[in-house]
């Protein structure tokens, strides 16, 4: 154990003291003295030692690089599933603890703020989530607010394939009106299945609008909507405006318009493609 809690520090001050920080103030720091540190430095580490410094160098770089989203659970399946590290997580876990890594992601809870709508579609989904599905089946869509500058707003639509779970469409405006939905909807158009695209969605106004109805109808969708205040009724949607919202956009202040979309923009590419979730597992038994 002693031998992981240094190597845990001493990688920390050798990645930290190469962005411009005292060795003897690093030291000071993390309880450990000079003469060990140049000692651990300058040695021929042994095989295991060399795992174990490639490890913590792998483990800093995915933390870094996904700026601290990640705790050690999806960390540990981002090491295996991405770097072939073949890794446990209850090492992951003592050495990040040990060199005081966590993450720093944080949930923020919205009130529901209800309207009377013009059509309304009852809620064929039924929370179903646990069933899987054929990509283009089920659909989950909603539009969320971003700040950014002094007072300005921008609203995301999006459009979720719950089926691969994947961003299948979104559109960023500085409004939040029917051309909002109509412009995300209309991506996806000549991918819909008639009579089999579920398309799910709380009762807002866009959604219980003419226009959106229309929409549903000509290209013959099966429309469902999420009861009254029951937000857990679009739940995997709900979910993901959580996860870019806590994995992106409280880790920065927007001041432009154009700096929120750009990042908008990255961060569904990563979701799409490159985001650990739970579900692929952590690889190595314990």
């Amino acid at each position: 154990m002693t031998q992981t809690r240094y190597e845990a520090e001493y990688q920390t001050i050798k990645k930290l003291e190469k962005k411009g920080f005292k060795i003897s103030h690093l030291c000071a720091a993390l309880e450990v003295g000079r003469s060990g540190y140049y000692k651990w430095l300058n040695r021929k580490p042994t095989p295991s030692e060399k795992r174990l410094r490639k490890l913590m160098g792998l483990l800093l770089q995915v933390y870094e690089e996904h700026r601290g989203i990640y705790g050690y659970r999806r960390i540990t399946i981002y090491l295996n599933h991405f770097l072939g590290a073949k890794v446990n997580h209850k090492l992951v876990y003592r050495l990040m603890k040990l060199a005081g890594l966590k993450a720093v992601i944080r949930r923020k809870r919205y009130a529901y703020k209800p309207h009377k709508p013009a059509h309304v579609a009852e809620n064929i989904l039924n929370r179903e989530f646990r069933k899987a599905y054929q990509p283009m089946t089920v659909l989950l869509t909603d539009v969320t607010e971003f700040k950014y500058g002094q007072q300005s707003k921008a609203y995301l639509s999006a459009i979720l394939d719950y089926g691969e779970n994947k961003i299948v469409a979104y559109q960023l405006s500085k409004a939040n009106n029917n051309a909002l939905v109509r412009d995300t909807v209309s991506q996806i158009k000549d991918q819909l299945i008639p009579s089999k695209t579920l398309l799910h969605s709380d009762r807002g106004f866009q959604y219980t609008s003419h226009g959106f109805k229309k929409f549903v109808a000509e290209n013959r969708l099966i429309q469902s909507m999420s009861r009254v205040g029951k937000c857990i009724d679009n739940g995997p949607m709900e979910n993901f405006w959580g996860i870019i919202k806590e994995e992106m956009y409280r880790l920065k202040t927007y001041q432009s318009f154009e700096e929120l979309e750009q990042d908008i923009k990255q961060y569904i590419a990563f979701y799409n493609t490159r985001r650990v979730t739970l579900k692929m597992g952590l690889g190595i038994p314990a």
